[in-house]
């Protein structure tokens, strides 16, 4: 029987980052997938990152993770979304060559050391004292292992739907992975099911471009992985979007296939995404719209297809092909693929501590849409938080668990555990009450040193993003020291419609202006007293980083204070092993509901649904005693 210490189970964006992350901290892993040339596959939109998934993504690669590193690598455009809106939600994007993608995942797998990968379709677990122990493939073949991690994607089970043609399937053109969710059920674990979908691919040359709206990529792109060469960057030739829009013609054609559809009949059991909604679901639940824009995106360098973003669909194939030539510069397009819709199992993810480590079996591990989430970033921010707590547990260490104020996974994980879920759950800027403190330009200086102890981020690097945090800091300290007069600096206030100063300012208090920036103020600076001034204005991401902690600080200071105010709560820890059935002072719901979920600690269990005031205070009173 062959051993690894840690199997992950699915080579997608979460088994990719849960299986690198674990074999760098040292331990010998198996990647075990059905396709090891479908690693880091993009099943749906050929892209990486938007809005809030960018965090994420920032998020994964400040920890030591992989996938913004294969985004720059491989992104034919580069985007930062909401930039008319407040740092705090401006969310980084790309489009990926898609062939590409997946090549250069398989290669950074492939050459991780301590990670083989092994082409294998498990059915079964073996399970010991309710301790993982191994797996059995479907021919019976059998790895054993300390610790495994679950991430199967849509492909538990998995149906796709096109009109009333269903087959099985967890991806175009791949076999679903079956057995695994009854053995699951049999050892206790509830499971439910979900639905995604996909849009049609059209070829290139069949679409008329000259008519569409043109949408290109940033001037100035910026990477998504801070150990990127800016210099070298972007690496590949970029290309432009196109947008266009449906319209009362569209709509109605698609309504014609209403009564074929899987979705209204009843063939699709799964709930599908709120957020990303199938282009027939929202003709009927935004009925009083006339149009739905939707984006022509380029799949690669040297690929012939586009995929249609926002018509994601499982009508007839040929009620989607008329209702596409009914479209401004569709009319002679060439359908390449039908979208379609894909159903699959998943395991509502109370059964799951923060760790994702499940609270059935030890050392077994869910992570990605198996926990009922949507999305590529989703998946990757589950994937090496396992990864990291498989190889942490295997190796005698504490377990890792990012709080909320800490980073979007924080949110992410606290979310999915606390509230479960019974739709596919998508990160947004929204669901973080610190969102301006976890701006996506300030990942690394909050999350890079949890790397560096996990030995995902090297010696240099973490050497780098310590120096700038200096910087930082001292430039910021100074700028509330140097005042500028008010004849040196009046000048440049009119100039800008700011209103004038009476004697001096400070250059931190001048740069709360929204009107102002900061390197309008360092003109005033001299740099040959002030080398740090100097040193700073070298460092483009340490000058942004020291300007939006300027500009905001009012705010960021003001959110600090929250998180003092609530940390009581968060480091008041409760016993996993407490039997809240017992507390007969407890509602009936917050027994209910504590006992299923096991907090661990007084603030997580304040943020779960049915749990009352009255329940915490009980509980503070009863850790007290």
């Amino acid at each position: 029987m062959n051993h690894f210490d840690i199997i992950v189970i699915g080579g997608g964006h979460a088994g990719l980052e849960a299986a690198v992350a674990s074999a760098n901290m040292g331990c010998s892993v198996g990647l075990l997938t059905m396709d090891k040339y479908a690693i880091g596959r993009m099943s749906c939109n050929p892209a990486i990152g938007g809005t809030a998934k960018g965090h994420l993504v920032r998020e994964v690669d400040a920890l030591g993770g992989v996938m913004g590193k294969i985004a720059d690598k491989t992104g034919i455009q580069f985007r930062m979304l909401n930039k008319s809106k407040g740092p705090a939600v401006w969310s980084p994007r790309c489009q990926s060559d898609r062939k590409l993608y997946s090549e250069e995942a398989y290669n950074i797998a492939s050459s991780t050391n301590n990670l083989s990968i092994v082409e294998a379709n498990i059915t079964s677990f073996l399970i010991e004292n309710k301790k993982i122990v191994g797996v059995i493939t479907i021919d019976n073949k059998e790895f054993s292992c300390s610790a495994l991690i679950l991430s199967s994607g849509t492909f538990l089970n998995g149906k796709m739907h096109t009109g009333l043609t269903s087959t099985k399937g967890g991806r175009f053109g791949e076999q679903p992975a079956t057995g695994i969710t009854q053995s699951l059920i049999d050892l206790g674990f509830e499971s439910g099911r979900l639905k995604t979908g996909t849009p049609p691919r059209l070829k290139k040359d069949s679409i008329n471009w000259d008519v569409l709206e043109v949408q290109p990529g940033d001037e100035n792109p910026q990477p998504f992985s801070y150990s990127t060469d800016i210099s070298k960057f972007p690496f590949l030739p970029q290309l432009s979007c196109h947008i266009t829009y449906t319209n009362m013609n569209v709509h109605k054609i698609l309504e014609k296939g209403f009564e074929q559809s899987p979705m209204f009949t009843g063939r699709i059991k799964g709930i599908g995404p709120r957020y990303c909604p199938s282009i027939e679901d929202k003709i009927v639940r935004f009925a009083d719209k006339e149009r739905h824009q939707l984006f022509l995106e380029p799949e690669g360098l040297d690929s012939d297809q586009i995929y249609v973003n926002g018509f994601s669909s499982s009508l007839p194939a040929e009620i989607q092909f008329e209702a596409l030539t009914n479209i401004k510069g569709l009319e002679e397009c060439e359908m390449l693929r039908p979208g379609y819709a894909v159903e699959y199992d998943f395991f509502p993810p109370h059964q799951v501590d923060l760790t994702l480590e499940t609270k059935l079996i030890e050392g077994l591990y869910f992570a990605g849409q198996i926990n009922g989430t949507s999305g590529y970033e989703e998946a990757a921010a589950q994937g090496i938080v396992a990864g990291i707590n498989a190889a942490n547990k295997i190796q005698g260490k504490p377990d890792f668990a990012l709080k909320r104020n800490e980073a979007y996974i924080g949110v992410l994980i606290d979310d999915l555990v606390n509230k479960s879920t019974e739709e596919p759950y998508r990160m947004f800027t929204s669901r973080a009450e610190y969102r301006l403190l976890l701006r996506q330009d300030n990942a690394d200086r909050r999350l890079s040193s949890y790397g560096f102890n996990f030995n995902l981020i090297d010696e240099n690097e973490n050497k780098k993003i310590a120096e700038r945090e200096i910087l930082i800091n001292e430039c910021i300290k100074l700028f509330h020291k140097i005042k500028i007069h008010a004849r040196d600096v009046n000048k440049l206030l009119k100039k800008k419609d700011s209103p004038l100063i009476d004697s001096t300012g400070s250059i931190a208090k001048l740069s709360k202006r929204s009107e102002i920036n900061l390197i309008d103020l360092v003109q005033f600076v001299d740099v040959n007293k002030y080398k740090i001034v100097k040193k700073l204005l070298s460092d483009k991401i340490a000058f942004y980083q020291v300007e939006i902690e300027l500009k905001y600080e009012g705010y960021i200071k003001r959110q600090y204070e929250l998180i003092d105010k609530f940390e009581k709560y968060e480091s008041a820890n409760i016993p996993l092993s407490l039997n809240y059935l017992t507390l007969n002072a407890l509602s009936a719901e917050g027994k209910e509901k504590l006992n299923r979920i096991k907090p661990r600690s007084i603030g997580q269990a304040s943020r779960i649904s049915g749990v009352t005031p009255s329940d915490i205070s009980i509980l503070l009173v009863y850790l007290k005693k």
